[in-house]
């Protein structure tokens, strides 16, 4: 059976912001108007993060599902914390980890896999100014190498 993915949303800033250690992929509780406005790409988690509650349950804070048109009164609160799917084993691993400084928990994309919403989470680090002043020199140098391949 293949795979088909559909990527909903894309956090392009946490590569930037954060040193990516480890990823998860875990699925989504969501109500009936949000999967379909999900489905419909009406998406953003540019502004959230996973919060672990106890050690016990995993969340996703401040993303941003739009409300669905044709919903109406049935309609979601768009910014509420949805529960996030995962085996206990590693919720456990999340929260040891979590529990160190400078560590966080952070969304990557939302996609749809198989007619399911799944989200992609990473173990980061944060960095400092002088690691994402370093990555942006090495893109830039990689940029002007690959302009002069390209024009000779």
């Amino acid at each position: 059976m293949s795979e088909e993915i559909k990527v909903v949303a894309s956090n392009r800033k946490a590569g930037f912001e954060y040193f990516l250690l480890d990823k998860f992929e875990a699925g989504l509780a969501l109500q009936g108007s949000e999967i379909k406005s999900i489905r419909a790409g009406q998406m953003s988690i540019q502004e959230s993060y996973v919060d672990i509650e106890n050690g016990q349950q995993a969340y996703l804070m401040e993303a941003y599902v739009a409300p669905y048109e044709q919903a109406n009164r049935f309609n979601h609160d768009p910014r509420r914390k949805r529960k996030l799917l995962l085996h206990k084993k590693e919720i456990r691993k999340l929260w040891d980890e979590v529990r160190i400084k400078g560590m966080t928990i952070v969304p990557l994309r939302v996609y749809i896999k198989n007619g399911r919403a799944k989200i992609e989470i990473a173990l980061a680090k944060g960095k400092k100014a002088y690691d994402k002043r370093a990555a942006i020199a090495k893109r830039d140098e990689a940029r002007s190498a690959e302009r002069e391949t390209r024009v000779r």
